[in-house]
C-alpha cells in the first residue's frame, strides 16, 4: 500500500498565499491497508471511524486499524461506481445515547438513511439494532447518489442527496422542490423515526435545492457555516458556502447554472433567486469531480486556521479558499498529488484528514513549516 510512497513525498507544496503567512501543505500517512475509504468521522472521542465503500466501518484507535469492524453492511449495501456504503455520523449526544446514522444505496441502489446503536462493547455496534428512517427512490441510473451525513449545530442531521444520475440531470429533479433527488434534506432524528422539522423552509425535507451531486460538505464548528462541494458536469466545480444565519431554502442553481455558467439553457439562463458558488474550478489539469472538505480550526498548525480545504477525486490536487477583508473569497492551489481523493475528515480535536480510496491509505493534513504547538497536542 505504501508502496513507492506514491503520493505526498513526490507531491510539490506550491507557493500560494492562502493568508497573511503561506501555508505549506504537507500530508502525513496515519492509516494503511484499508479497504476502498471513503469517509473519515469522529465520535467526539479519540478514535476515527473510517467508511468502506464496499459496506464495513472500521475505527482506528490512533495507534492500530481494529481487526473486527464497528459495523458490516455488506449483505444490504449496492456497491460500487458511485454506489455502496457512503456517509455516516454520529449522534451530538452519542456518548449518552449510543445512536448513529448511515447513508447507502440499498440493493435496488436506492439512498437509505439507516439509524444504528453501539453495542455494550463500545468498539462494536449492534446490528439488530436497525431502523430504516428514509428510503429515496432513485430509478434508472446509478450514479449521483450523494451519500454525506451530518449534524447541523441545530442538532438535526443534514443529507446531501444527488440529482438522480445520468447527465444533465434528464428529469430536472434538482429544480422541482418535490423531489427529494439533487437535494440538501433537513432531518429531525431526535425520536424513534424521523420528522421534518416545523421550520424547514419548504414544509418537506427540503432545506435546499439545485444540487448537482453535494458528495461532501461540512458544518465550520466555529461559526456554523456549512459549506458544500457540488460536483459538477462535465466544465466547472464548485463550493457553496450557506451562513449560519440562514433560514434554508437556498437554490444553488443545477441544472441552470454549473458553477457560475449557464448550462440549461446554454445562455441567457434566469440567474435571479439563485445563490451563486464562492469559487469554481474547471476541468483543466486532469480534474473532474470536487471533494469538499473542512475549514481548519485545529490547534496544531495555526498559519492553516481558518482555511478551507477542498480537493478534486481526478487530479489530486488540494486547495486552500480563505475570506478577503471585503468578505469575497480567495482560492490557491496548495498541493499536487496522484491521490484519488475521496474525503476529508475532522477528527475531535480539529485537525484534519483526507482519504486515497485507491492507495487505500488515510493522511493528516500538516503545514510542513510550522511544527506542531506542544499546548495543542494530544
Amino acid at each position: 500500500m505504501m508502496g513507492g510512497v506514491r503520493l505526498f513525498i513526490a507531491a510539490l507544496a506550491l507557493a500560494a498565499s492562502v493568508s497573511a503567512q503561506t501555508v505549506q501543505l504537507g500530508l502525513q500517512p496515519a492509516i494503511s491497508g484499508l479497504d476502498s475509504p471513503l469517509g473519515i468521522v469522529s465520535a467526539g472521542d479519540s478514535r476515527l471511524f473510517i467508511i468502506g465503500q464496499h459496506g464495513t466501518i472500521v475505527i482506528w484507535d490512533r495507534t492500530r486499524v481494529l481487526g473486527t469492524p464497528f459495523l458490516d453492511v455488506r449483505g444490504l449495501v449496492s456497491c460500487c461506481g458511485e454506489r455502496g456504503l457512503l456517509g455516516l455520523a454520529f449522534d451530538p449526544h452519542y456518548a449518552a445515547n449510543g445512536r448513529f446514522f448511515v447513508y447507502y444505496t440499498d440493493r435496488n441502489g436506492d439512498p437509505t438513511i439507516a439509524r444504528y446503536n453501539v453495542s455494550s462493547d463500545p468498539n462494536r455496534a449492534d446490528p439488530a439494532s436497525a431502523q430504516l428512517l428514509l428510503t429515496i427512490p432513485h430509478p434508472n441510473f446509478s450514479n449521483h447518489n450523494g451519500g454525506q451525513l451530518q449534524f447541523g449545530p441545530d442538532g438535526d442531521l443534514y443529507a446531501g442527496i444527488g440529482d438522480g444520475g445520468s447527465g444533465g440531470d434528464p428529469n430536472n429533479n434538482a429544480q422541482n422542490t418535490a423531489r427529494l433527488l439533487g437535494k440538501l434534506l433537513r432531518l429531525d432524528v431526535s425520536g424513534a423515526s424521523y420528522a421534518v422539522p416545523s421550520d424547514n423552509p419548504l414544509g418537506n425535507e427540503v432545506w435546499a435545492y439545485g444540487l448537482r451531486n453535494p458528495w461532501r460538505f461540512s458544518f465550520d464548528r466555529d461559526t456554523g457555516d456549512l459549506w458544500i462541494g457540488d460536483v459538477g458536469q462535465n466544465r466547472y466545480e464548485e463550493i457553496d458556502l450557506q451562513p449560519a444565519t440562514s433560514r434554508g431554502g437556498e437554490n444553488y442553481g443545477w441544472r441552470l447554472m454549473e458553477g457560475l455558467h449557464c448550462f440549461n439553457p446554454a445562455t441567457n439562463c434566469p440567474t435571479s433567486g439563485l445563490t451563486m458558488p464562492v469559487t469554481e474550478y474547471d476541468h483543466s489539469q486532469n480534474a473532474c469531480s470536487v471533494t469538499g472538505g473542512y475549514r481548519y480550526r485545529g490547534g496544531r498548525f495555526p498559519r492553516m486556521r481558518g482555511v478551507y480545504f477542498y480537493g478534486d477525486y481526478c487530479s489530486g490536487a488540494i486547495w486552500g479558499l480563505t475570506q478577503n477583508a471585503n468578505g469575497t473569497w480567495t482560492s490557491a492551489k496548495l498541493l499536487s498529488t496522484s491521490l484519488a481523493i475521496s474525503s476529508f475528515g475532522e477528527d475531535a480535536y480539529g485537525e484534519l484528514y483526507v482519504a486515497d480510496i485507491d492507495g487505500g491509505i488515510v493522511y493528516q493534513l500538516t503545514d510542513t513549516v510550522v511544527r506542531w504547538h506542544r499546548a495543542a497536542s494530544h
